[in-house]
């Protein structure tokens, strides 16, 4: 693994590239990440729940009875794989290593990511609950506070490390950790592999460890679905990525919108849309916001079709949205010719025509 976890929002406009960034360059090239089983991902949207995040019971109808199965959150799974990671290259290390030691190398030592795409769409402070605690990491990348959670919650966690329990009678059980021949019936005879992790099964409590990393994507554009407070943004890095970013440029270069009997390269208009964007200021507010990435449409060829229906709209109702009189002036119409969106609809061509006109 890296020395540390990365713990960073991805941000800039849409389709600026920032999954494409996550997947194509910091998982596999700073994460060192290739199995998938060590890649989680999930997105936030105004339903998703601390519930959907950490876990939750949900009722089911068996034999005419109604039971209950508890289903792990997205963060379980990550917390729970970044520790089958440790525990794997704990026992490959001898697990006669001191704990100290072990950690002074953590070359060994598989990386997990969990993935959050759309972080502002969701309520991230109530999703987060009491996880916002362990966000705090040391210099070794640990989380600086622990939290208690749930027996309920712990148990789940070692379920999915790959402990066995066997039931006892006065609901004792025996337990089995991952690669050991027996069960036993007091964890203490493993408390190496449970201090390994830093787990505290007497009081529940749970770590973030260091091969752990999360990241996160935000459109700038969707700024006002959540507000995101001050001591929850600090506790993560941030990476802005511009629309004309070089390494999306390369990518984009083979694509072409074909509109009636015209062939236009897209990053050149793109381009200069961006720019018409950026000179219309004065009316435009936010403008940051409103500017579109080279992946805002991903197709190899851009129809008339992909203009009509998401481009121009995007333009319409997010881009201009109380002052049409820029596209009134540049597709030299009057007023009263560009009333509607259908009216708009009717000028892609022309569109396209006038946007690759600028220089």
């Amino acid at each position: 693994m890296q020395n540390k976890p990365i713990q960073k929002i991805i941000f800039g406009s849409p389709g600026i590239g920032k999954s494409f960034r996550i997947d194509n360059k910091i998982i596999p090239e700073q994460l060192k990440i290739s199995e998938k089983s060590n890649i989680i991902k999930t997105v936030f949207h105004p339903e998703y729940t601390y519930g959907d995040f950490i876990g939750k019971l949900v009722p089911y109808t068996k034999a005419g009875k109604v039971e209950y199965n508890f289903y792990e959150g997205h963060f379980l799974i990550a917390l729970a794989q970044s520790y089958k990671n440790i525990l794997k290259a704990f026992k490959e290390a001898n697990e006669d290593i001191k704990l100290e030691d072990f950690w002074n190398d953590l070359s060994e030592i598989d990386n997990t990511v969990l993935v959050i795409d759309e972080i502002n769409r969701g309520n991230s402070a109530s999703i987060f609950g009491t996880i916002f605690q362990l966000l705090d990491r040391d210099k070794k990348g640990w989380s600086s506070y622990y939290i208690n959670v749930t027996q309920l919650e712990l148990y789940t966690i070692l379920q999915l490390i790959g402990v066995e329990f066997k039931a006892l009678a006065d609901n004792q059980y025996e337990y089995k950790f991952p690669g050991e021949p027996n069960y036993v019936k007091n964890l203490k005879t493993l408390q190496k592999h449970v201090d390994v992790l830093k787990l505290d099964l007497e009081y529940n409590r749970i770590f973030i460890p260091p091969n752990l990393s999360l990241l996160a994507t935000m459109n700038t554009s969707d700024n006002s679905i959540y507000f995101m407070d001050n001591a929850f943004k600090r506790r993560w890095d941030w990476e802005f990525i511009n629309v004309d970013d070089d390494d999306l440029n390369k990518v984009a270069k083979k694509m072409v919108i074909k509109i009636q009997d015209e062939e236009y390269k897209w990053v050149d208009f793109v381009d200069n849309l961006n720019n018409f964007i950026r000179s219309k200021y004065k009316e435009i507010r936010k403008i940051e916001d409103k500017q579109i990435g080279y992946f805002f449409i991903n197709e190899e060829t851009v129809t008339e079709k992909h203009i009509k229906n998401k481009l121009l709209f995007f333009v319409w109702d997010s881009v201009f949205t109380n002052n049409k009189k820029p596209l009134v002036k540049l597709l030299e119409l009057t007023d009263d010719n560009l009333v509607t969106f259908g009216q708009f609809a009717l000028q892609a061509k022309n569109f396209v025509d006038k946007i690759m006109e600028i220089e």
